[in-house]
């Protein structure tokens, strides 16, 4: 997992020299957002890799786990699983990314979906690069010789909720990864350069001042 947390600290650190240089209104934004973990289904929860992997992570980026080839199990493993992989991620003390509650002027609709999205954490998913002709109609999914998984039924699996929770949610991952994970890395930063994070600002200030007397 060295080079998943290389590139995520190399995109804190090409943010934090856009931050501070004298262009500041068209920084592109190339941080991690979000982070998809993806567990075997093939086993009994968390293998201690995966806890070691998470752990490392959990402080960079916000982690959304996810069980991979749902298909192969029945509703009840799946179901099991879930709670399984939840017990251990408080457990060892993983920290997740949390969906936030709706606020109470939402409407019923925006509740409810906001309250199955969390109860479907991890979410459990299938994949397919193939199209399917089912009933005249081309869908994604996978073959079987007892009839067709879907990947965009909400009846089969959770890519759906998984979809809508990443679309409606996004602006507040990017909030989480402004005010938390990119101010634990620049303060780390810059405690590391020997400068307070303070002093950093008024030199930025002040070089912009310069900068902007000379322009006039």
């Amino acid at each position: 997992f060295k080079t998943i947390i290389h590139y995520i600290d190399n995109q804190f650190e090409r943010y934090l020299h856009d931050e501070s240089g004298l262009n500041r209104r068209h920084i592109i934004d190339n941080r991690v957002h979000c982070c998809f973990y993806f567990i075997s289904p093939f086993g009994h929860g968390l293998k201690p890799l995966d806890v070691e992997f998470m752990k490392a992570l959990h402080g960079k980026v916000n982690i959304v786990p996810v069980i991979a080839k749902a298909d192969t199990l029945t509703l009840k493993e799946r179901e099991r699983l879930k709670r399984r992989v939840l017990d251990e991620i408080s457990e060892h003390g993983i920290r997740i990314y949390q969906l936030p509650d709706a606020d109470s002027d939402e409407d019923e609709e925006f509740k409810e979906q906001t309250r199955v999205l969390k109860a479907s954490i991890p979410f459990a998913v299938i994949g397919s690069n193939q199209l399917i002709e089912v009933k005249g109609k081309k869908i994604r999914g996978r073959l079987y010789p007892w009839g067709v998984v879907e990947v965009e039924n909400p009846e089969h699996n959770d890519f759906l909720k998984l979809r809508t929770m990443l679309v409606t949610h996004m602006q507040d991952l990017q909030e989480v990864t402004q005010d938390l994970h990119y101010e634990n890395f620049r303060s780390e930063r810059l405690k590391r350069t020997g400068k307070p994070v303070e002093e950093e600002v008024v030199d930025k200030d002040r070089i912009l001042q310069q900068k902007e007397a000379e322009v006039r």
